[in-house]
Parts: C-alpha cells; structure tokens; sequence
C-alpha cells in the first residue's frame, strides 16, 4: 500500500485509538515566543480526550525540557521519546535506554577541541557543554530558551555514558566525520550543529518502543515534525505530517503538509486528522 493510500486510510479510521508524536521545537513550540500556541494546547486536549496518546519525540534531555507544562500540568503527555530515540519513557518507567559507542563520542569531542568548536554531551542525568562560545549561547539561550546547561571540558564527560553528542560541525565536518565513524546516526535540525547517537537510535526507533508498550500498530501512529531529525519518524509513522516552517526534505517526504507552528499548524492538522 503506498504512503499516500496509507494516509487517506488512517485518516477514514481514527476511531481507532492512535499515538501522536510530536517533536518540540517548530513543532508544538515557537521559536519566536518559545510558548505553545494557544491553539495547540487545545488540539491536543481534545486528541487526548478523544482516546489518543500523546506521545514527544524530541531530541531534547528531559532536564532542559522546559516549554510544555501547559500539557504535563493538565496529564496530556502519556510517553516521551528524547535523545532523539536513545531515551524513552512513560511516567517513572524507562522502556528504552541507549548509551552510544564511547569511540564516537571520543571522536567527536577531539574533532570539536581541533576546530575550536563547541560540543554538547548528553548523559542519563544532564547535558553539559564544552568550548562554549558567542554561538552557542545565541542558539541554545535565545533560540530554544535554555539557560541550564553547565559547562565542562572535552574530557570530563567521555568518562561516563553518553546518549548524545551534538557537535557544532558544519556539512563538511559532518561528512568528514561519518566517513570515520559509520556506526552512528546523525540528524541536523539546524545548519550550525548535529546531533549524534548510536546507529539505530533514532525518533522511529523510539515509535516502535512506545507503540509496542502502548499495544499499537505502527500504522495506527501519526507524526508531526519540522526539522531534518525528524525524517525517520515521519517516514516510518503511518502518517507523517511536516509543519508549514519544515525544512524542505520533511516536506517532500511528507504524507500531509500543514501550516506553521506559529500559524495554529497543529490545530489545523489534527482538526483534518481526527474527524
């Protein structure tokens, strides 16, 4: 069956109980207002009331997610897939969890100290930060509203297992990169960084965990996504759906295109998806 007829056929059968997946940032939440959209908040809570599971795939650590309490204050998340899949979870209960290779890890922080380049470490607990610099505070402090990211050495973190690395590598640098270290999975959601994990553990991978966990079928979850991390999920979903604000490979790949984040993207695509 072809994605397109696969679409149309979840779409005609949403009595059946569904998981949504959601990724965080130009997705449910703006880059502008770093806030929900009013909208947003109220699609969802009548998916949730509904019978729907409501699921966030993101590659944020759980510590810095800190822009949903408008749906964990009212119950309305029911799983999270972080670390772009290495990390699932359902309330206290760990379904999932993936450290990565130490050598890749190892790798990237040496190529980052060599290029003078700043390079995220994400552990089970915390995400520190190495060679931080006018850039990465401009990203991680004005764009995604995060303030509590200590810093660290190069070294420190390879001690410990790491789930993510996420290296200010350009497209050059990535490739560069990859070509010496195969057995690892990179999604780049934005042009100045990557983000690194095991091969394998990507935001589809974590759909097949929460779909197993929760009892459905993979055909019976829906995705919404905007960045280049968000491809796996939204080709492996039984519906994918990029924002209006996607980049343009998530949209040619896309079952179904919707509007903006800041534009009540996610509201008008539930309002066609839930009938």
């Amino acid at each position: 069956m072809t994605r397109f007829w696969r679409a149309i056929h979840i779409f005609l059968s949403m009595e059946n109980r569904k998981l949504l997946f959601f990724d965080i940032d130009g997705t449910l939440v703006s880059f502008v207002t770093h806030c929900l959209p009013q909208s947003t908040i109220d699609a969802i809570k009548g998916a949730h009331d509904g019978g729907h599971k409501i699921i966030i795939a993101t590659g944020r650590h759980k510590s810095i997610i800190n822009n949903l309490q408008p749906l964990e204050q009212q119950g309305l998340i029911d799983g999270y897939v972080t670390i772009n899949g290495a990390y699932c979870f359902v309330g206290e209960k760990v379904l999932y969890s993936h450290p990565m290779p130490r050598h890749v890890a190892s790798s990237a922080a040496k190529l980052c100290r060599e290029h003078a380049a700043p390079c995220i470490f994400v552990t089970e607990h915390e995400v520190r930060v190495a060679g931080g610099n006018e850039l990465s505070l401009e990203i991680f402090q004005k764009k995604l509203s995060i303030d509590n990211i200590r810093e660290c050495d190069y070294d420190s973190p390879l001690g410990q297992p790491l789930f993510q690395v996420t290296p200010f590598f350009d497209a050059a640098l990535e490739q560069q990169f990859l070509s010496l270290n195969p057995d690892c999975e990179m999604g780049r959601w934005h042009p100045a960084f990557v983000d690194i994990t095991s091969r394998g553990d990507t935001k589809a991978q974590g759909m097949d965990v929460m779909a197993k966990h929760f009892g459905v079928s993979i055909q019976d979850c829906v995705a919404f996504g905007d960045g280049g991390n968000d491809l796996a999920m939204l080709l492996h979903a039984g519906v994918g759906v990029a924002m209006g604000n996607a980049v343009d490979e998530l949209k040619l790949q896309a079952d179904y295109i919707t509007d903006t984040v800041d534009n009540d993207g996610i509201a008008k695509a539930l309002s066609q998806i839930i009938r």
